[in-house]
């Protein structure tokens, strides 16, 4: 799938180690539970990862960007190409992830669910920091909500 650089020609599993392939700590089997936890949907799924759904296949991205153990996550559009019904679930995992400890840096299109989750964010248009501050405090800003939240 087109920006998630899984390997289609290799298992679920196989993909989760490929993203731990620089670690020499012997964590790395606790880790795969650890993303198995947050995807249960990938412990069914054995087989190979190019027969995953587009859902499925952007868990294990992030999933295999979790097993590198990273500093911050660092996440492009990934509600790209879900179903609604994705898209929900995909925010409601970012939000744990970060509560878990982890800070994310989140590049999303999805404005109104994006500041639901946000700590702080930052409104890019033509390249140029539009408005910044609280995440909060921009959802609640008329002209943001006028001019591009179309609330």
């Amino acid at each position: 799938m087109e920006g998630r650089r899984i390997v289609e020609d290799m298992t679920v599993i196989e993909n989760l180690r490929l993203g731990a392939y620089t670690r020499t700590d012997n964590e790395v089997e606790q880790d795969i539970e650890m993303v198995f936890d947050y995807f249960p949907r990938l412990k069914e799924r054995t087989g190979l990862a190019g027969y995953l759904s587009g859902g499925e296949q952007q868990m294990l991205a992030i999933g295999r960007g979790l097993m590198s153990e990273p500093a911050m996550l660092i996440m492009d559009e990934p509600s790209l190409g879900l179903s609604p019904l994705l898209v929900e679930q995909m925010f409601e995992l970012v939000l744990q992830i970060n509560q878990d400890g982890l800070p994310i840096l989140l590049m999303e299109q999805n404005a109104v669910q994006t500041l639901a989750i946000a700590h702080r964010a930052y409104i890019i248009e033509n390249g140029t920091i539009a408005k910044q501050g609280p995440a909060d405090a921009l959802a609640r800003d008329p002209e943001l909500r006028k001019n591009y939240l179309g609330l």
